[in-house]
């Protein structure tokens, strides 16, 4: 029951936080902008389509009000042109945007929804694929190294880890693509296939850029799990359990990992979130048309209601992680449910 209550108290507080995050996105974009609907309509447009433009996607009304229909419009869906006579003089025109629409883009004659919908796939396993790799890789390597500290094994590990933290991820990513790729021939030129169509392809076009940018990753996380599992191993119960005569691997097992685990978790998670939003970098090297290409684009074009939707996503999944980082807290240190 207290692992309940505590749930629903972390998804009423998300859902809140995301309520007035709306509220100050919305803000911070269209009240800050005197005529989007010029950048919409284009630097040639005639002060009647201008107009037009304007009623068309609602900009004729106070940001609230904007605000308030975009809510609805996500709750309950909504129809574009905004303007009601629009719509009637035009009924042909008219695009649905379903429950959950975050808006329509005028630059793609779309629905956010739609937009997002169809890139999101491609930042999602590369970001999925990446977390697996450096997790594994970053923890493992990172226990390695403290367990046997101050020796060649812990130094290698530590400055290879330096090393390609000291890269930037384009060069890897060439890196990676000019000789793996295309000299060496070891894998085919990364390219994104649905894993529904065929799962080996959707693996092997994920390898080079999920190390791409699991190596900038990874080698943060084997310092910091070196640093915890070095600081964790000096404690006194960890003194206490080795005294009692318990083995290396229990000790490591059960009672360091556990207490190494918090830190992590919170890192990972806010990390992982950040990546599902598309690393734009890797996804334009690799040529992987995902949310961050998109969101460069969008950004370029001025796209406001793309750049917003995009934005929402980007801090839902920030929201997300967190509640979902809570709730393992949780399940790690059942003090936190007290909280």
């Amino acid at each position: 029951m207290p692992v309940f209550a505590y749930t629903i108290r972390r998804v009423i507080s998300g859902i809140l936080l995301l309520v007035v995050m709306s509220v100050v996105t919305f803000y911070l974009f269209y009240a800050s902008s005197s005529t989007p609907e010029r950048f919409a309509c284009g630097p040639k447009c005639t002060p009647t389509q201008l107009d037009t433009t304007k009623r068309a996607l609602g900009y004729d009304e106070p940001t609230i009000v904007q605000w308030g229909k975009f809510a609805k419009g996500f709750v309950a869906g909504r129809e574009f042109p905004d303007d009601e006579k629009l719509r009637k003089a035009a009924p042909e025109q008219v695009v649905e945007c379903p429950r959950g629409c975050l808006g329509y883009s005028y630059g793609y004659s779309k629905p956010v929804n739609t937009l997002i919908k169809d890139k999101l796939p491609i930042s999602v396993s590369l970001a999925i694929s990446a977390f697996v790799i450096w997790i594994a890789g970053g923890v493992l390597l990172g226990i390695t190294a403290a367990l046997f500290k101050g020796r060649l094994i812990d130094k290698a590990i530590v400055g290879l880890s330096l090393l390609a933290f000291a890269f930037p991820t384009f060069f890897i990513g060439l890196l990676l693509l000019k000789f793996v790729a295309i000299r060496w021939g070891i894998v085919e030129l990364p390219k994104y296939s649905d894993f529904t169509d065929n799962p080996f392809l959707w693996v092997s076009g994920l390898i080079l850029p999920a190390i791409t940018l699991a190596l900038v990753y990874m080698a943060g996380y084997i310092r910091m799990t070196r640093a915890f599992v070095l600081e964790t191993m000096s404690e006194d119960y960890i003194r206490t359990a080795r005294a009692k005569g318990l083995t290396r691997r229990v000790v490591i097992g059960k009672h360091t990992l556990r207490a190494v685990l918090t830190p992590l978790v919170t890192l990972s998670g806010l990390d992982l979130a950040g990546l599902l939003g598309g690393a734009i970098i890797t996804e334009t090297v690799f040529n992987f048309n995902g949310v961050g290409k998109l969101s460069f684009t969008a950004v370029q074009r001025y796209d406001l209601p793309l750049i917003v939707g995009i934005v929402l996503l980007l801090a839902s999944f920030v929201i997300v992680a967190n509640i979902v980082v809570d709730l393992l807290y949780a399940v790690i240190d059942p003090r936190v449910r007290l909280g």
